[in-house]
């Protein structure tokens, strides 16, 4: 018998559990974890060094990181946000540090700072952590004698009994399928976060170059299906969806935060493509190609007797332009002075409107993400309580909420379960 059961040893899960405990210190806490290990996708986001969240203080800023959720947290970061974070973890003594990007990573670099201080507070705080326990069914026990009683946790091996439950299991289909038996409508999920596979000789031979570049998605069509792409950027508004940033070339195709964004904002569009589709890239943003064309009548006079291949007069990486120069028709010899106006323009379209052919996707290093899960309309966002069956709370990927990368999938986590500790934290 507990006062509270929290299903999921990871990042939403210890961090409501710590905080239930802070909050009121009569209650009687457990973690269920259905792994031998615990906080397992803490351990190996950045790389091991565990991106602990973003630096983005403005909530509603940081809610427009969100494909899905963004309405829904606007409310909640502003109860608690990236400050609420970093002065949780200070007050541990974990210091965290800003990069250059804006990720936020604790100052010793090591994931395992962040798991230390975690399994440090529950064990301070009297909190069980019961590991190897794979809950099958959560029963409401609404006609209970012990009126005290609301819940009964079955798994594989044991029965428990609480008060109230937090669900923070992340993207779980057999969590899924037990909320869905409670009456809950699960999104189907599908992939968010991941690169994209290309074979093209534009950028064969040349993985780890990267560039500040815009890319689009061009939609199609499918028999019998119409599919709206959501008007989502910053830089633009047309009838497609647009990401900017650092673009990354791999030796499968494209990667780096341009790429990653448009798979997450585009994950339910992209997932209808099944993963087949064309992409624009302008590898300069800030021309377009009428404009650019121009500029290269211009460099043809000034620098007519260097040759093309040799000259990059954009700011563009070396490897790169040679490719482009070389799809544009041009030969490695010929001098600006000789070039015709059709080539030219020819390498100011591949240069601003290339269009790619992506065949397929990868998953981007470790951290798997997807689109889908509990419908929100269905979760009240002051307390993160199911509005379906009282005494019910989830937080994390549970939910249908999923960002961008860049430490804010874990911001959601923390945020979700710190509103449903305080709302459970009341619990008599």
């Amino acid at each position: 018998m507990y006062d509270v059961l929290v299903i999921g040893g990871g990042a939403a899960g210890f961090y409501g559990a710590i905080h239930i405990a802070e909050l009121n210190p009569n209650l009687k806490i457990a973690i269920l974890e259905q792994g031998k290990q615990v906080l397992g996708k803490v351990k190996v986001s950045g790389g091991g060094r565990c991106n602990v969240t973003h630096a983005q203080f403005n909530p509603k800023i940081l809610a427009q990181q969100y494909p899905r959720g963004e309405k829904e947290l606007l409310g909640p970061f502003y109860t608690y946000n990236t400050e609420h974070t970093v002065q949780f973890f200070e007050k541990r003594g974990i210091a965290l540090k800003i990069e250059a990007d804006g990720r936020m990573f604790p100052v010793t670099n090591s994931s395992q700072t962040i798991i230390d201080c975690f399994l440090d507070a529950t064990r301070d705080l009297g909190i069980d952590l019961i590991k190897n326990c794979v809950v099958v069914n959560l029963i409401p026990l609404t006609n209970s004698p012990d009126t005290d009683i609301a819940w009964e946790v079955q798994t594989t091996n044991k029965i428990y009994k609480s008060k109230k439950v937090l669900v923070t299991t992340g993207s779980s289909p057999k969590m899924w399928k037990v909320l869905k038996g409670l009456g809950h409508t699960i999104i189907d999920p599908v992939p968010s976060l991941f690169t994209f596979n290309i074979k093209d000789p534009r950028i064969e031979g040349i993985p780890g170059v990267s560039t500040h570049a815009r890319v689009q998605l061009l939609p199609k069509d499918i028999p019998g299906k119409k599919i709206t792409v959501p008007l989502k950027s910053t830089i633009d508004r047309t009838d497609s969806l647009i990401a900017e940033g650092p673009l990354l070339i791999t030796h499968w195709g494209m990667s780096g935060p341009a790429i990653l964004k448009l798979s997450a904002w585009g994950a339910r569009i992209l997932h209808e493509y099944n993963y087949r589709f064309k992409i624009r890239v302008n590898w300069l943003p800030e021309y377009h190609q009428d404009g650019l064309f121009s500029f290269l009548m211009k460099v043809k006079e000034v620098e007519a007797k260097k040759t093309i291949f040799r000259t990059n007069a954009l700011d563009i990486p070396r490897r790169l332009w040679g490719k482009l120069v070389r799809a544009s028709g041009i030969e490695e010899n010929l001098k600006w002075a000789d070039v015709s106006k059709k080539k030219l323009q020819q390498l100011a379209m591949q240069l601003t409107n290339a269009e790619f052919f992506v065949e397929g996707k990868s998953t981007f290093k470790e951290e798997f993400v997807t689109a889908g899960g509990v419908a929100l309309k269905e979760i009240n966002f002051k307390t993160f309580e199911s509005k379906i069956v009282p005494g019910l709370y989830m937080a994390g990927e549970i939910l249908n909420i999923d960002a961008i990368t860049g430490g804010f999938n874990f911001q959601n986590a923390w945020t979700g379960a710190f509103l449903a500790a305080q709302s459970i934290a009341k619990t008599k």
